[in-house]
């Protein structure tokens, strides 16, 4: 059995892998992100209101959330690779079956649960498997993968109004299901880590020698493949419950302004092709806010979770001020604020989590915290969708955005308090036992 197995790799077919989850993001999230192009289509079609229609982003959501665990499970089961592959074809059938559109409840059916569990399958085990390939360059590697989303959601943008006006909604949707097969070609690519991985590690650990202990560091980067059963007992741990209310909060915000930007767009009597172009700005710089905050953050100049902390509160800020756009080029100004920081927030928020639990529990964390996450993303776009039928402005959802965004940063101030000071208590306890050490050297000398 040969070291460099038990290792991540930290490039080499790694980068096969992060090229490959690139793709697999971009015909995931790109595709929800941009789907508020089909808002405004359906909601004529079928004559509902804004939260009624809302419901099928949101189903969409939380499967894509709630089926996270079950994806893990079965990555931890079988391989990334093969549940990969059934999240493209779950994807596909979502957005094929969508074409019938007989009803509104159909819509939540296939473009809402079979989507989102399809979206579930493929992305969680694709952000998860880079993250077992690389250990030093774990940042950046999830900063790439992750621009995926964006450089496809640019081309996404004028490419999906193309087909909207050309082969209407239901026609447009067939052929992103087309599209979205090529998530299989994606997950073929990503090949396993070996086996003999977790049995090396488990016996590094269980054979350390007398009086030495392996550090934690050493454990997370020598263990790539993760235990072979889900671990619940992480909801019994402070740090990973305070990063998870978090989660709800932000997934309460995050799914927000793309909804709700071509509406408002439309309400201000800005052109449907200016509209397209608004969501390929928003994909570029989002694009570029991931790129440079990976490559900062493989820096480790900062702690991960202040600039996350920061980033939040940059995208707040951004929020608040996007409402105030009354024209095509402020609102592509705001936009374009927003879009930035919502990348640099993304690139970095999966990294804390296998921060705060550990490499050998992340595959299990990751699981449970979109499981927890989707309660945030079910409510966010209909409470939003609420608040704008009630206020008779879009604008209000994105305040409502903004709002629940700052409340969520103070989740993570708590939750790096606590980790500050548990390695406060670390190192005080290891106190006594150097001035033990040193008491007899002390004693010989003063007997001289």
């Amino acid at each position: 059995m040969q070291a460099k197995d038990s290792n991540p790799p930290d490039g080499g077919y790694g980068w096969v892998v992060v090229v490959s989850a690139f793709m697999v993001m971009g015909l995931t999230v790109a595709v929800l992100k941009t789907f508020g192009l089909f808002f405004v289509e359906i909601q004529q079609h079928f004559d509902g209101l804004a939260s009624t229609t809302s419901w099928i982003t949101s189903v969409t959501i939380a499967i894509f959330h709630l089926g996270a665990p079950v994806a893990s499970s079965l990555c931890v089961r079988y391989t990334h690779r093969a549940v990969v592959i059934t999240g493209g074809l779950l994807a596909f059938s979502g957005m094929a079956l969508g074409f019938f559109g007989f009803n509104m409840v159909w819509m939540y059916v296939t473009t809402g649960f079979l989507q989102g569990l399809g979206i579930s399958f493929s992305w969680t085990p694709a952000i998860s498997i880079v993250s077992h390939y690389f250990s030093k360059k774990r940042a950046l590697a999830n900063a790439i993968a992750s621009a995926g989303e964006c450089v496809f959601a640019f081309t996404f943008g004028p490419f999906f109004q193309w087909l909207i006006s050309q082969y209407g909604w239901k026609g447009a949707l067939l052929i992103v299901g087309g599209i979205q097969l090529n998530i299989c070609i994606g997950g073929a690519l990503m090949r396993p880590l070996a086996s003999s991985c977790l049995l090396e590690a488990h016996h590094s650990e269980t054979q350390t020698p007398p009086g030495k202990s392996a550090s934690r560091t050493d454990k997370e980067d020598k263990s790539p493949i993760i235990h072979k059963t889900f671990n619940w007992l992480l909801l019994k741990r402070p740090e990973f419950v305070l990063y998870a209310i978090f989660g709800i909060l932000a997934a309460m915000s995050f799914f927000v302004p793309p909804l709700f930007l071509v509406p408002f767009s439309y309400s201000l009597g800005i052109d449907e092709s200016w509209t397209a172009s608004l969501l390929s700005i928003l994909a570029m710089v989002d694009f570029a806010g991931r790129l440079l905050c990976g490559w900062y953050a493989n820096l480790h100049v900062t702690k991960t979770i202040h600039l996350l902390a920061m980033t939040i509160t940059l995208i707040s800020t951004s929020l608040m001020l996007l409402p105030l756009a009354n024209n095509y080029v402020s609102l592509a100004i705001f936009t374009g604020f927003y879009g930035f920081f919502f990348g640099t927030t993304v690139a970095i928020h999966i990294t804390v989590l296998a921060d705060v639990v550990g490499m050998p529990e992340f595959d299990s964390a990751l699981g449970l915290f979109m499981l927890i996450r989707s309660s945030g993303g079910f409510v966010g776009p209909p409470l939003a969708g609420l608040i704008v039928d009630m206020a008779g402005d879009y604008r209000a959802s994105f305040y409502m955005a903004g709002a629940t965004l700052i409340l969520s940063t103070g989740f993570l101030v708590t939750l790096d308090q606590l980790q500050q000071r548990k390695e406060r208590g670390s190192q005080t306890s290891t106190k006594p036992e150097k001035s033990t050490l040193s008491y007899p050297s002390l004693h010989l000398l003063k007997h001289k």
